[in-house]
């Protein structure tokens, strides 16, 4: 499948985005990670500017937001989705402490933190059944992070991985 390159709607909202020109800059890159054997072990490469991918491999969706400002800056928050054609395995890195993580299942309308619970029905010996079930990390949409506190000339990355469908 040839890979179209994906710019993502980056949606990001704060007190301190409200002006004219942002003091946050948004840098947006997507990787192939590939599992290679190199001296007998195995490592991960990660391979930029990929055009043609096939099912089942591995893409790092990942963005780095840089504070310009010469100010901290607060509640910045950052919203990518997941790509058409690719299912959402799992973080790309580490997410620090400060740094809230939410997911979406409904195209990134609403946001809760992981685990995320849904309601489904069924039909269990004949009998309509209700129940709230939890819901599969492959069914994740978006993914929207809340930075509490980005430092002047601070910068923070941040990112998920998705599989090839």
């Amino acid at each position: 499948m040839k890979l179209k390159v994906f710019l993502p709607v980056l949606l990001v909202s704060g007190a301190a985005l409200a002006q004219d020109t942002s003091p946050l800059q948004l840098v947006y890159d997507q990787v192939l990670i590939q599992t290679v054997t190199q001296n007998g072990k195995a490592t991960e490469k990660r391979t930029p500017g990929v055009t043609r991918v096939r099912p089942g491999e591995v893409l790092a969706q990942t963005v780095v937001a840089r504070n310009t400002a010469g100010r901290a800056l607060a509640n910045i928050r950052i919203q990518l989705p997941v790509p058409k054609g690719m299912v959402y395995l799992a973080p790309d890195g580490s997410v620090p402490a400060d740094v809230r993580t939410e997911y979406s299942i409904d195209g990134g309308k609403t946001f809760a933190p992981a685990p995320l619970k849904k309601t489904v029905t069924v039909t269990e010996n004949g009998k309509t059944v209700t129940r709230e079930v939890e819901v599969n990390p492959n069914e994740y949409q978006a993914v929207r992070w809340t930075i509490s506190t980005l430092n002047a000339g601070a910068e923070q990355k941040l990112g998920f991985r998705v599989q090839v469908k």
